[in-house]
């Protein structure tokens, strides 16, 4: 099961876990109402996985990728990783399946603090459009992950501050309704 804790306010290397003291966890339906999905699937099988397609045909993830985030695979690896962890948003979903590996989502939570989740092999997580967020590798400094997407890829990261971007007004008017 996913594990997801509010962060500390340490400058600290950005891939330790960063816990706040005393440890504050975060579970599933307090990511749900943030927006954020979570599945927990067989990364082994992802090539014939009926439950993936099942999750891809009724939300209409209709296009699909495989990345590898680490020094010997992405090109520009420490431009990229900086960029990743840079806060900002996106117009659309964000869906992540990790096939291998791990690393960090941090999403803000609706007082505007961090809660670091937890991904590893088999955890697959959609951030909705319009929330803020960041990525970081953990200390293993390894992730392979799937990125799907509605329809054809967009990539435009927003940083923040975006507040004045539709899908942000969307996403706060979200947060207002699950208050």
């Amino acid at each position: 099961m996913v594990q997801a804790w509010y962060m500390d306010e340490s400058a600290d290397d950005p891939r330790l876990p960063h816990r706040a003291e005393p440890n504050r966890p975060v579970g599933l339906e307090q990511l749900r109402r943030l927006g954020v999905l979570y599945w927990k699937l067989d990364a082994d099988k992802y090539e014939n996985d009926p439950e993936l397609e099942k999750i891809r045909k009724e939300r209409n993830y209709s296009w699909m990728d495989i990345i590898t985030i680490c020094k010997d695979k992405l090109p520009n690896y420490e431009e990229k990783i900086k960029m990743f962890y840079e806060e900002h948003l996106h117009l659309d979903d964000e869906i992540r399946y990790i096939l291998d590996g791990s690393g960090y989502f941090d999403v803000r939570d609706k007082e505007d603090k961090w809660v670091r989740i937890s991904m590893e092999k088999g955890d697959m997580i959609t951030l909705p459009a319009g929330i803020y967020h960041r990525f970081t590798l953990d200390e293993k400094n390894y992730v392979k992950a799937m990125r799907l997407f509605v329809g054809d890829p967009v990539w435009t990261p927003y940083n923040r501050p975006a507040d004045h971007l539709e899908a942000r007004g969307q996403y706060v008017q979200f947060l207002a309704q699950t208050a």
